[in-house]
């Protein structure tokens, strides 16, 4: 029997999820709500497209449940999973409501804006026996999900560090990008992808070290030194938004491994984008380019509503979507705000 989602808050990212759904087996969407009247009707042509992926279309809800309330749908006995894309200051209520109705939850990045939301969530979903996944999609990226393969394979020795980059122009059309209580700035809405990333690669940091610009008390560019247990390795991680248009995204990394060095950077330009393809750079001076496919963004979100329907088949938690990592990515999150107010170094919360 298929899995049936409820996706509560119909906005880009519900747009890409139901496109995901789409094609996967397995699951089907059954229900939605929206206090938009338009969109609970199937018209979700007014939904721009982000940095990646196409603009909203007519959608048919012929089959789908469409309640203008999350309470609505909760009360849907049809519904096992829903797929949270609401503001992230939502994030946590709509989480803590959704275990106590009895069913799964897929929550989109981030879990909450502050740890403490993060644990009231876990421990909620935890004494529900409902599993708490979290769509931090970027190992499901195809130079990401490579990335962590090599990693995890161990076939190029030890991990040493890496340099991480996340960078943005400023997104001037949303209004709360800025607000701590809202979105929370570069730091949770961006910066939160490396951070589990960096969880997923090198484990727990123990401390941070944040420099960088502010908007009123929410960073707004930033560079972050992560330490470890081993004194040899550390990461850092870049992140912010410029205020040039001219390049609205760009992300990209290069990892150090005893044996190789994995690099890759994606910019998208005013004119056009521009790639730095996948690299290994090897021990004996040799440049391997792997074939990672077309790097559709859109097939990310294919694999990792796989990896959610894996998980839900299987009883056992994700190694990529737990709602630890996600918990986790904010604990680092918040000790880089800490260490940017202070000046100091910080300890990562564990």
């Amino acid at each position: 029997m298929a899995i049936r989602v409820g996706i509560v808050g119909i906005g880009f990212m519900a747009w890409i999820h139901w496109l995901a759904y789409q094609k996967v087996g397995g699951v089907e969407v059954v229900a939605i709500s929206s206090r938009d009247a338009k969109r609970r009707a199937g018209d979700w042509t007014s939904i721009k497209d982000g940095n990646f992926g196409p603009p909203g279309e007519q959608v048919d809800l012929s089959s789908v449940e469409a309640y203008e309330s999350i309470e609505q749908l909760l009360a849907d006995e049809n519904v096992d999973l829903v797929d949270i894309c609401l503001p992230p200051s939502m994030h946590c209520d709509a989480v803590v409501a959704s275990a106590n109705a009895g069913k799964h939850v897929f929550c989109e990045k981030p879990l909450a804006l502050s740890l403490a939301e993060c644990d009231q969530a876990m421990e909620v979903c935890h004494a529900k026996d409902r599993q708490l996944l979290v769509g931090q999609v970027l190992p499901f990226f195809t130079e990401f999900q490579f990335a962590v393969s090599v990693v995890n394979s161990g076939e190029y020795g030890k991990l040493l560090g890496g340099n991480f980059k996340r960078v943005i122009s400023d997104p001037t059309w949303l209004t709360n990008f800025y607000d701590p209580k809202v979105v929370g700035g570069p730091l949770f809405d961006l910066h939160v992808h490396d951070a589990h990333l960096i969880r997923v690669l090198f484990g727990m940091p123990s401390t941070v070290y944040t420099a960088g610009r502010t908007r009123g008390s929410v960073a707004s560019y930033f560079n972050s030194i992560f330490k470890f247990t081993d004194p040899n390795v550390s990461a850092l991680a870049t992140c912010g938004a410029i205020d040039q248009q001219g390049r609205p995204f760009s992300h990209g990394y290069e990892i150090h491994l005893e044996k190789a060095t994995l690099h890759f950077e994606f910019a998208a330009l005013d004119d056009e984008p521009e790639t730095m393809q996948m690299k290994v750079l090897t021990e004996d001076g040799k440049v391997v380019r792997p074939e990672l496919g077309d790097g559709d963004p859109v097939a990310g979100f294919v694999r990792e509503i796989e990896e959610v329907v894996k998980s839900l088949s299987s009883g056992e938690s994700s190694p990529l979507l737990s709602g630890q990592l996600a918990r986790d990515a904010i604990a680092m999150c918040e000790a880089q705000a800490d260490s940017l107010a202070s000046g100091e170094i910080v300890s990562v919360a564990g």
